[in-house]
């Protein structure tokens, strides 16, 4: 792998470190970098003392009898302790008294809401544990939740950790097919739904998918539907039972059930580029413990935050962020069901001004979006209360994160990149929210507990300043502990590549100061004449023209060349397309990278291909490019008709050229 990247090295080389303020530090639990600095090594140098006493301030039934068992592939972690996760969740702030504070707030995108207290959300998780129970679910049974952002897949969730069941959320815009791909391979024994739900106005029934691939999940006793719309969909005596109905006759008393720490509780079905959905597991209490101290840290939670996580329910961010790290850290959390640009381009913000939500976890594409929008539309609300913006995704360039402090936050914010995936939960690459000085773009440095390194091919480390491979070379609790029912697969997919350590598939460097540049997949690198280069090097070029807001760079096959660059963009409003402005952004490519990295191709579209959190699907813009269509399953995407338009422009371009 070629170390001279040009793009993504001057990127590096002019990278500036930003000291947070020591006002700011002395608010926060530590208060002061120092105090922070020693807890990171600690963390590090002695990891078995440091996960002992964070688990320590977490309620247990009975005391684990070894912090650390094992290691990478197969490790555990608090082995022989027995708690369980709702009780950390809810019961545990319910006797330290806060029975009465806001727990969650819950808005449609028909402008329906409801507030639950932390006792009026313990009360209905208590109620939907028993109904899971009449339909014989115990501890360890499979339930499937098709939900969209609704309280009830909260209530759900947590109700499965109650009982110890196993849960897995699966997007409420899936495909049939997708649906059903992952319910043939989980065999739930209850699937948990919704009549229909909104999406951009549009209602979608999610009932009636359920339906359509039952037959092949001979699994389920039974399927609970969410009443959200009134569309009143067909409902089958003995298997189909209305949420509203069941939770009427319920009880609100469940003593929760213990589980032993490495338990499985969930498991998240990702797919890559190619092959079948594989089920990620995670340990249940484990994931718990990690993300409350990293969401402590990440997000400087205080109890009297209000804390927004724009994920979808169906992608694991929201169970880390909104989830368990919200309510392990006892604060309100919201949960908004539809896109945050309808009704109104603005609704974004509406939010934030309408609740005062003062912690915001977010993707960078959806504040891409909203300097799209100008510093016009900031100005029209009062959005003071920010105080934290942390982010996850893709790689998040200089220019939106200094935007994200200075015209979103008023600059008196602190913008927080990490790096994570599903295998890996919370995120191991990050900073501590007015506590770690910060390098815009880059992911943040090895956080609580992590060894993360950049390795060549081989397995060797690289030098700093280096691209790489991405490894952890030791585990963490909330790191995945197999795929459901394929364990060779998970060997193979995450340990085959470098002995002893877990292959995150992401290009990487180190800079001299400890901070990592996460540049992207190594599918989304490519080869030009030989020479390596990344999406994200080229795509901070493109960024570099003002009147672009968001872009995606993607290798096309070249007879003589092996491949070369096509870039996909989005303009902010009042810019044209033009011939001039494909100009200036090969110029600034040519600029910020080399001649080398010089586009084939340069496209206008309307919007990118992206899914719900946010996150731009760059394999489908290859297909687009390469065959002319997607093959792919397109149903996750949070626009799927945007897919239609790229085409046609991708086909206008090509007939110009005959």
């Amino acid at each position: 792998m070629s170390a001279d990247l040009g793009g993504i090295q001057e990127l590096v080389k002019n990278s500036k470190i930003v000291y947070p303020e020591k006002e700011k530090q002395e608010t926060t639990e530590l208060g002061s970098t120092e105090a922070f600095q020693q807890l990171l090594k600690k963390s590090q140098e002695d990891p078995e003392s440091f996960w002992n006493d964070v688990a320590k301030e977490l309620h247990w039934f009975q005391p684990w009898e070894k912090t650390i068992s094992g290691s990478l592939p197969s490790f555990e972690f608090f082995k022989g302790g027995w708690s369980n996760p709702c009780y950390n969740l809810l019961d545990r702030h319910i006797e330290n008294g806060a029975a009465n504070k806001t727990a969650l707030i819950w808005e449609g995108e028909d402008g329906a809401t409801s507030f639950y207290t932390y006792q009026m959300l313990l009360a209905e998780v208590n109620r939907f544990s028993n109904v899971l129970q009449s339909f014989g679910v115990k501890k360890g049974d499979p339930v499937a939740i098709f939900l969209p952002n609704l309280a009830e897949a909260f209530i759900a969730i947590l109700a499965c950790f109650r009982i110890g069941a196993v849960y897995s959320t699966i997007f409420s815009g899936f495909s049939e097919q997708s649906l059903k791909d992952r319910l043939t391979s989980y065999e739930p024994k209850v699937i948990v739904t919704a009549d229909a739900s909104l999406r951009r106005g549009k209602v979608i029934p999610l009932k009636e998918k359920v339906d359509n691939v039952l037959s092949d999940v001979p699994s389920v006793n039974a399927v609970v539907v969410v009443d959200r719309l009134g569309t009143k969909p067909a409902m089958k005596k003995g298997k189909d039972y209305w949420w509203h109905e069941e939770m009427k006759t319920a009880s609100i008393v469940f003593e929760p059930v213990p589980v032993e720490a490495n338990e499985p509780s969930i498991v998240f079905y990702t797919s890559g580029t190619t092959g079948k959905p594989k089920g990620v597991v995670h340990a249940g209490m484990a994931f718990v413990v990690q993300n409350y101290i990293y969401a402590k840290y990440h997000m400087d939670h205080h109890p009297d935050d209000v804390f927004w996580c724009t994920a979808d329910v169906g992608w694991l961010t929201m169970h880390i962020w909104g989830i368990a790290g919200a309510f392990a850290n006892g604060v309100t959390t919201i949960v908004y069901e539809g896109a945050p640009n309808y009704p109104e381009q603005d609704r974004f913000y509406q939010i934030i001004d309408k609740y005062r939500v003062n912690k915001l976890f977010t993707a960078p594409t959806a504040l891409r979006m909203l300097r799209s929008l100008g510093d016009q539309a900031v100005k029209r609300y009062n959005l003071s209360c920010l105080d934290v913006v942390s982010l996850v995704g893709e790689p998040f360039d200089p220019e939106t994160w200094h935007w994200t402090r200075d015209v979103l936050g008023g600059g008196n914010i602190c913008v927080n990149n990490t790096w994570g995936q599903t295998e890996t939960a919370g995120c191991p690459l990050a900073g501590a929210a007015w506590l770690t000085p910060m390098k815009p773009g880059s992911a943040g440095v090895q956080f609580l507990g992590a060894d993360v390194g950049v390795v060549d091919d081989q397995g060797n480390p690289v030098p700093k300043g280096t691209l790489g491979n991405l490894v952890i070379k030791k585990p963490f609790p909330m790191l995945c502990r197999t795929l459901w029912r394929e364990p060779e697969r998970y060997y193979e997919q995450y340990f085959s590549q470098v002995e002893g350590c877990y292959y995150a598939s992401d290009i990487a460097l180190e800079d001299e100061d400890g901070y990592f540049w996460v540049v992207g997949r190594s599918d989304d690198a490519f080869n030009v004449s030989g020479h390596r280069l990344s999406t994200m090097e080229i795509e901070n070029s493109v960024l570099e023209c003002e009147a672009v807001s968001e872009v995606a760079v993607i290798g096309a096959p070249d007879e003589i060349k092996g491949e070369v660059p096509v870039v996909f963009a989005t303009l902010s409003g009042g810019y044209i397309g033009d011939d001039k402005l494909k100009k200036e952004i090969e110029e600034s490519i040519v600029k910020g990278v080399g001649q080398i990295a010089r586009p084939r191709d340069i496209y206008f579209v309307k919007a990118m291909p992206k899914t719900v959190s946010g996150k731009i699907m760059r394999r489908l813009l290859k297909e687009i490019q390469v065959k002319g269509d997607v093959v792919s399953d397109v149903t996750g995407l949070e626009d799927p008709e945007a897919i239609e338009h790229i085409k046609e422009v991708v086909s206008s371009n090509m007939n110009s050229n005959i």
